[in-house]
């Protein structure tokens, strides 16, 4: 199975923070789940990092590729029909980021690993 996590779930998984549900973390350890990341997700913590709203031990770059690497996760790249299909959406969820994560779901029809409650009004299958 492939699933997309959203940026708050992979953040919560590879900090070992307990607001991951444990039925996403069953799935994210499942060794027969492919695990995507967005590229948006990069850019979202890249863009905080910046505005001083998320913290890391090391260059974002380094975080990244370290995490990406040791947890088997894919990067999904922003896709023509992925931006597309962002304008396509209902404008439910402001957050840029969060919309191309959604469009990005439903243009690949995979589950989002998400606690995010505004993406429960996409016709995205979510995760928790």
């Amino acid at each position: 199975m492939r699933v997309l996590l959203d940026t708050h779930a992979f953040l919560w998984f590879v900090r070992q923070d307990p607001r991951l549900s444990a039925n996403a973390h069953a799935l994210i350890m499942d060794p027969d789940t492919d695990l995507l990341l967005s590229v948006a997700s990069a850019w979202e913590m890249v863009i905080k990092v910046a505005l001083g709203r998320l913290k890391f031990t090391k260059d974002v770059d380094q975080f990244l590729r370290e995490h990406l690497t040791t947890n088997s996760i894919t990067p999904l790249s922003i896709q023509l029909q992925h931006a597309t299909t962002v304008g396509n959406l209902p404008a439910h969820h402001r957050d840029p980021f969060d919309r191309m994560i959604i469009a990005q779901a439903i243009s690949e029809q995979i589950p989002v690993i998400t606690n995010d409650p505004e993406f429960k009004k996409y016709s995205a299958q979510l995760v928790w």
